[in-house]
């Protein structure tokens, strides 16, 4: 699967009507995030049921803000709307295949269950 460019138009849209969606935070001027495309891209290709998505932070200034992206390259897993994942740095394409997998097994009842004890409104 071809990856997705996000943005504020349409990142809410893509993360409310998929299951999981992984997010690349990368700026053209990036070294780093410029031999990270072409592993996020075959790992996309191994995973058609999970949306690939990019964020040009240079063009989505007002995203990078909203996700506190510091650093980038940025990954982003969300699994049914909640962020499961981040990290900033690229990954060789094994471990983001790993990562994938994990993402996939986690029991997301526990999950939701854990961000209702965590959320101030539990307190």
């Amino acid at each position: 699967m071809a990856t997705v460019k996000l943005s504020l138009q349409n990142i809410d849209q893509v993360v409310e009507n998929n299951d999981i969606v992984i997010i690349d935070f990368w700026a053209p001027w990036c070294a780093p995030c410029r031999s990270f495309a072409p592993t996020f891209e075959s790992v996309s290709e191994k995973f058609p049921d999970v949306i690939f998505g990019k964020v040009n932070t240079e063009e989505e200034q007002a995203l990078a803000v909203q996700y506190q992206i510091r650093s980038i390259p940025t990954l982003m897993i969300f699994r049914e709307k909640i962020i499961i994942y981040r990290q900033s740095g690229s990954l060789p394409a094994h471990y983001l295949e790993d990562v994938l997998n994990k993402a996939k097994a986690l029991d997301m009842n526990m999950v939701r269950e854990e961000v209702a004890k965590q959320s101030p409104a539990s307190a």
